[in-house]
């Protein structure tokens, strides 16, 4: 264990010490004596972020839930923090014993972004642990890592020991299981990692050899032996009212991303976005029942105290009991004046009826994602909807005494042009125009409206997967043209920064020759990338060139259909087939239906079962 004294002399130096101390309500307290297990959940980013991940609270649950096993949480520290550890040469340890976390069985890591991964590094660094899988020995954790970022783990092959790859309340139980037996049994890491190579959902990756052609494009990629599988195949729970979900979660002591409540809905999505990854690798559709739901509030409140729910999923609007269930939240806790947010809301599918329901508690701000600026572009991305939509949405909730709206699209789509792009502004001084619409006694507030633009970043099993990003300075030109023309005080235009995106397509489409680059950025100083303040391109392009890696190669390349992927070996149930012909439709402007209301044969029902399907 850390010295105490030692460490609340460290804490009274840095900026927030609650990140650091442990000990909030609902966090597990165990005799490390009396486990077989000991799991550190780790998140590369700060406490704040971390604690805001849903995931975090279902696998700390579960996993505490066993008496054998003792899942303890760690984050990145912040700089203020990292610069005491390492000054005073203490290893990064786990919240909960205050006991290093390279004397644990488990580093467990969640990757959310791409931007993460430097971050990876510094807190096996910070922990004491080789930061190549390669060089850990027999009394060294298993480093593990799930996450959406784990569908294209090949960036992170010579790092990770094993990824889990899917939904892995199940697989992780698995793992744990063959891990108690493979301990008492004194065998070594690689017969445990040989071992759990059969679980399906596990991908070890120096079980697996990558052979380049000359143009640096894939020629091969296949097991070292026979006895390790071809394919990897993605995990899902198929009941989601018979998995676990925690009844109660660790309150912090100090202001988080989202300080509330978080009910999951449902998983998956049958709307097929074709630049939405989530909407692919989390199909087909599971949804919680609202009994079940409205139980896990209850228990959820009575032990956090949180004022707020938020309804978590992809796009919560397409809950099939959605009305059923806002009210009967609302009319439960009403008395408590617990208020109910509603993210990821889909303009065809707004409601009048649940948005006068949840504005009878607490009223917030709106949020919509139109994504493009032009009927043509959605089309091409098959986002569904119109901007008939939008106006008749806005337009209700204005009527209703909203005033401030925020509205998501993004730039750099395949097959945009500046039409497109100007069809932005045109849609944020409708919206402006709508509200000067109503007469004066109708309008409630100040009228605010936020335009935020994201920078496309073509994802693994999309249809736009084989489509090249737009280079930084096409993105800058297009921001500015963008800036130029919206020219409103009612209107705010933010933009995301573009060579920040660009790593994220780098990493997002890389292979495993990118490990070095990442090695070699961290030890320049590359951490925290996703952060403005820390994100330093020129370390980056340096580290490029270093290396001998074109980064462009990854980024911005159009790819053909019959070049071998770096992630083709893992099975997410939607076909390839699938992917090519949504791509041709994009092409031409094609819509495909909501599978709700038909199957489009994307391949998920043929080697997967559950939920929808």
């Amino acid at each position: 264990m850390i010295n105490k004294d030692t460490l609340d002399k460290i804490l009274s130096r840095v900026e927030k010490p609650a990140r650091y101390i442990g000990n909030e309500i609902n966090s597990y307290s165990k005799d490390t004596k009396d486990v077989k297990v000991r799991f550190a959940f780790a998140f590369p980013d700060i406490y704040e972020v971390g604690m805001s991940h849903l995931g975090l609270h279902i696998l700390y649950s579960l996993l505490n839930e066993r008496e054998d096993v003792f899942c303890e949480r760690v984050f990145a520290p912040w700089v203020d923090m990292e610069y005491e550890l390492r000054k005073h040469n203490i290893p990064l340890y786990a919240l909960e014993s205050k006991e290093p976390i390279n004397k644990f069985d488990f580093v467990g890591f969640t990757l959310q972004y791409e931007m993460s991964y430097t971050n990876v590094l510094n807190m096996l660094d910070l922990a004491h642990i080789p930061l190549f899988s390669k060089d850990r020995k027999e009394e060294d954790p298993f480093i593990v890592a799930g996450g959406p970022c784990v569908y294209n783990p090949e960036p992170l092959a010579d790092i990770i020991d094993f990824f889990v790859i899917g939904e892995s309340e199940e697989l992780i139980l698995e793992i744990i299981e063959v891990y108690e037996k493979w301990k008492e049994s004194n065998r070594t890491r690689e017969e445990f990692l040989e071992e759990i190579s059969q679980i399906q959902g596990v991908y070890v990756p120096k079980f697996y050899e990558v052979i380049y052609n000359q143009d640096g494009t894939i020629k091969e990629f296949k097991p070292k032996s026979e006895k390790y599988p071809n394919v990897i195949k993605k995990r899902i729970i198929k009941n989601l009212d018979e998995v676990h979900f925690p009844d109660r979660v660790i309150v912090p002591y100090i202001e988080t991303v989202h300080d509330r409540v978080m009910l999951e809905i449902f998983r998956g999505c049958t709307r097929g976005c074709r630049f939405c990854q989530a909407g692919m690798i989390y199909r087909p559709v599971r949804e919680r029942s609202v009994d079940k739901l409205l139980d896990y509030a209850q228990k959820l409140i009575e032990t956090t105290g949180h004022e707020e729910i938020s309804l978590s999923s992809l796009s919560t609007s397409d809950y099939s009991r959605l009305e059923e269930l806002v009210k009967s939240l609302i009319n439960k806790f009403k008395d408590k004046m617990i208020g109910l947010s509603l993210p990821s809301l889909r303009l065809d599918s707004f409601s009048l009826d649940i948005i006068q329901e949840i504005q009878k508690v607490r009223k917030t701000g709106l949020t919509f994602a139109p994504e493009a600026g032009s009927q043509r572009l959605r089309d091409i991305i098959n986002k569904g909807i119109n901007e008939e939509d939008l106006i008749n949405s806005v337009r209700d909730a204005f009527y209703l005494g909203w005033s401030t709206v925020k509205l998501y699209f993004m730039i750099g789509l395949p097959y945009e042009n500046y039409d497109d792009i100007l069809g932005i502004k045109d849609l944020a001084y409708k919206v402006k125009d709508i509200y000067f619409g109503l007469p004066k006694d109708k309008r409630k507030g100040n009228l605010k409206v936020t335009v935020s633009t994201s920078c496309f970043v073509p994802k693994p099993f999309t249809p736009f997967q084989w489509f090249g990003q737009n280079t930084v300075e096409t993105f800058k030109e297009k921001q500015r043209f963008l800036a130029n023309n919206i020219r409103d005080k009612k209107i705010t235009y933010n933009f995301h920064d573009s060579e920040l995106s660009f790593l994220e397509a780098v990493f997002a489409r890389g292979d495993r020759r990118l490990s070095k680059a990442l090695i070699r950025a961290w030890q320049k100083g590359c951490k925290f990338d996703g952060w403005a303040d820390h994100f330093n391109y020129e370390k980056w392009m340096e580290t490029f060139r270093e290396t001998g890696i074109d980064p462009s190669f990854y980024a911005n390349r159009h790819r053909e259909y019959d070049e071998i992927l770096p992630w083709d070996f893992i099975d997410v149930g939607v076909s390839k087939k699938y992917l090519i012909n949504e791509n041709e439709k994009a092409k031409k402007g094609i819509l495909t239906r909501d599978c709700r209301k038909g199957c489009t044969g994307c391949g998920i029902n043929i080697s997967f079962t559950g939920g929808v399907c």
